[in-house]
């Protein structure tokens, strides 16, 4: 079967085999890409200021781009040739890079909690006058200490840098736009839920130590804290707290990314859960995140060929029925 693979890049075309794929070049470091000759992919690197139809044909649009130019290209070839896979509709990866609109379609869920009930940590969003943010905070309730994030994920260091602010006053020095989250206190551990499809592969990453009160009325100040997503901080097989370690039961994350995926309309993402401690089944879902680094997710180059062909054989069988 043959299967084109765009890989969505400036320069150099990377020729593997006879499937066609437009991917960004960080997403799939290159052992994937060479991995993927013997099952009959080509991926392509192609030149976003170029037309599509002039690189192609492709059977699959693996991008990690938005904007309006880019989604005007993207609509443009799809009219050309409906059969195209476009992974993923560029308005819906715009849905999930802003940190307001990612989790409201997790808040308006309304899952059976027979596995644990799953929500989202109260936040207000700020976009300009930081001397504003101590009143409206103190005016909606939000309990410190107080997680800050950029508001737009955009790809640059910036947009990932988090800081968490113990006291009212310091918040006036934070720089907006911007969300501010409350923080819930989980044991130090984060559930990372990578979704590929109809795929799920949950992983343990160390976090945030709890904040006591006791600790919270003697610290004041913003402080930034590093990001806990890379595999270095991976907490599968350390010695933690059975309550804490405990993986969020399959059922409850089977359905959470089955209606996930329908809302955001996205097939490749990930979550970021949390367990309240002191609770067996309150989890808070606190970011969102599209076409994450796979390369941290264990057996990674397996689980996405399979997708990936698994795409084209969809197509093969609807062909067949018709």
């Amino acid at each position: 079967m043959e299967f084109v693979l765009m890989m969505v890049c400036s320069k150099s075309i990377l020729h593997t085999s006879s499937l066609l794929v437009t991917v960004i070049a960080s997403m799939l470091v290159p052992t994937a890409l060479s991995g993927n000759s013997s099952k009959g992919i080509l991926f392509i690197a192609v030149d976003v200021k170029q037309p599509l139809s002039d690189q192609g044909p492709f059977d699959v649009v693996l991008h990690k781009l938005a904007g309006k130019e880019w989604s005007q290209m993207i609509e443009d070839y799809g009219q050309k040739n409906p059969n195209v896979t476009v992974l993923d509709p560029p308005d819906a990866i715009e849905h999930v890079n802003n940190r307001q609109s990612m989790l409201e379609d997790v808040a308006d869920l309304n899952l059976p909690d027979y596995y644990g009930r799953v929500t989202v940590p109260r936040q207000l969003v700020f976009t300009t006058d930081p001397s504003s943010i101590p009143h409206e905070v103190t005016k909606e309730g939000l309990k410190l200490p107080l997680v800050a994030k950029p508001l737009v994920v955009d790809g640059s260091a910036k947009s990932h840098e988090l800081f968490l602010a113990y006291d009212k006053v310091s918040l006036a020095k934070l720089e907006p736009p911007l969300v501010l989250q409350e923080f819930v206190n989980h044991g130090g551990v984060l559930f990372k839920v990578y979704i590929i499809g109809e795929f799920i592969k949950v992983v343990r990453r160390f976090s945030l130590p709890d904040v006591c009160k006791r600790e919270l009325s003697k610290i004041a100040g913003v402080f930034p804290f590093p990001r806990v997503s890379c595999a270095s901080a991976s907490a599968d097989g350390a010695d933690l707290d059975p309550k804490v370690a405990e993986l969020p039961p399959s059922p409850l994350l089977e359905m959470l990314a089955r209606e996930l995926r329908l809302r955001l309309g996205l097939q490749l993402f990930n979550i970021d859960i949390i367990r309240e401690y002191g609770t067996r089944d309150l989890y808070y879902i606190i970011d969102i995140n599209y076409f994450p680094g796979y390369g941290k997710m264990p057996d990674y180059e397996h689980i996405f060929t399979e997708f990936l062909l698994s795409l084209e054989q969809s197509k093969y069988e609807k062909v067949l029925v018709a």
